[in-house]
């Protein structure tokens, strides 16, 4: 398949390849059915199938996404770590909700995740930090993530500064203002492509007794 145009508007793909999701396809619960799909991802050589698009709003409502690594997922909900200085996690603590987005478009799949924000224990946090390069352990207390810089020279004071903290060798310790955020999810979405835009998008969704699945139009 190729593009119609060079125009955004003319670049189209019929979705014909991938096949159906039928409700009779769908594991028992979204764990089970995540997991399938995430593993396809990886067998498919998907590069990083563990980036998802992470939005969160502030105050006053106005939205800003971005791409974050998932870094564990289970019955809880799904974890990624972050500066809690920086704009998603100031917006995340502040108005706790978040939407995700796992965009595994050469797989003519979605999954789209809405629910609520909750930091992880502090014991998780640690437990996760001490698994980083040190490369990255350092970069966590060097930048003050999202924040106004005058130029690329204060980035690299600021690990300089990190490296001359604490060394080449030995512990580096999880900066208190970092940290894991969990979305738990009030809906889990599967969304597969077919063809003439009639795709299958089938939701888990949390209720007062667990979850139900719904089938959403195209």
């Amino acid at each position: 398949m190729t593009p119609e145009s060079s125009s955004p508007a003319g670049m189209r793909r019929d979705y014909t390849e991938r096949g159906a999701l039928l409700e009779s396809d769908l594991a028992a619960d979204w764990t089970g059915q995540f997991t399938r799909w995430f593993a396809d991802a990886q067998a498919a050589g998907l590069p990083e199938p563990n980036a998802m698009i992470v939005a969160t709003a502030d105050a006053d409502a106005r939205p800003s996404a971005r791409t974050v690594l998932l870094k564990g997922y289970d019955e809880r909900g799904f974890v990624f770590f972050t500066n809690y200085r920086s704009r998603k996690g100031v917006e995340a603590l502040s108005n706790p909700v978040a939407s995700l987005v796992f965009p595994w478009f050469a797989m003519q799949r979605q999954v789209l995740v809405a629910g609520a924000v909750v930091p992880v224990d502090r014991v998780e946090t640690e437990a996760y930090f001490a698994t980083r390069p040190r490369g990255s352990q350092l970069g966590a207390w060097a930048s003050p993530q999202s924040q106004v810089l005058p130029d690329r020279a204060a980035v690299e004071a600021g690990l300089a500064a990190a490296i001359e903290r604490f060394g080449t060798e030995g512990e580096v310790p999880a900066p208190p203002h970092w940290g894991g955020l969990r979305v738990v999810p009030e809906t889990v979405e599967f969304w597969q492509g077919r063809g003439s835009r009639l795709h299958d998008r089938l939701r888990f969704r949390r209720t007062g007794e667990g979850f139900v699945v719904e089938r959403l139009a195209p």
